[in-house]
């Protein structure tokens, strides 16, 4: 008789306990981002080009030079940092200058932005300068998307096409 209660005790704590990981699995609601929102995401990895062109050196130069470390060109390994700019709406959403990775500078740029915005249609207009220069823009895309509620729309680059996807 004992062992009867003693295993209805042991599966009436066992559901108990099953109950309350399942009220738990599914209350309080949790969301990532306020009902009726959506979420435009820009990401990537590009490496500009390098900050100056490769020089050839003299004759004089390359004799300076110990023997296992002769080459003809010297090339610099820095690259300027990437300009990014996006706009949503006509209104300034990232202006952001991003600096090369690595030690020596010579590594990609790398961008990760969340924005929260309103589903709905929206203008969306990206700009970015990979060269030293200070004016103008080397790659740029406008487009109009229309976002539902919970919608996830990634901006990526994609060096080898030279355009920004909107996806």
């Amino acid at each position: 008789m004992i062992a009867i209660l003693r295993a209805a005790a042991q599966f009436l704590i066992i559901l108990a306990l099953f109950g309350g990981v399942a009220a738990f699995a599914n209350w309080p609601v949790y969301r990532q981002t306020p009902q009726g929102t959506a979420v435009i995401m820009v990401t990537f990895v590009h490496g500009a080009d390098r900050k100056a062109a490769c020089r050839k050196l003299t004759p004089a130069e390359i004799a300076k030079l110990p023997p296992n470390m002769r080459r003809t060109q010297e090339c610099p390994r820095s690259r300027p940092p990437l300009y990014l700019e996006l706009d949503i709406d006509g209104a300034p959403a990232l202006r952001a200058t991003l600096p090369p990775t690595g030690i020596a500078g010579d590594g990609p740029s790398r961008v990760y932005e969340r924005f929260v915005v309103p589903a709905g249609a929206h203008e969306i207009a990206v700009r970015m300068r990979d060269t030293p220069r200070s004016e103008g823009y080397d790659y740029e895309r406008t487009g109009r998307v229309t976002l539902t509620p919970d919608q996830l729309m990634v901006v990526d680059f994609r060096a080898e096409s030279g355009e920004f996807l909107f996806r």
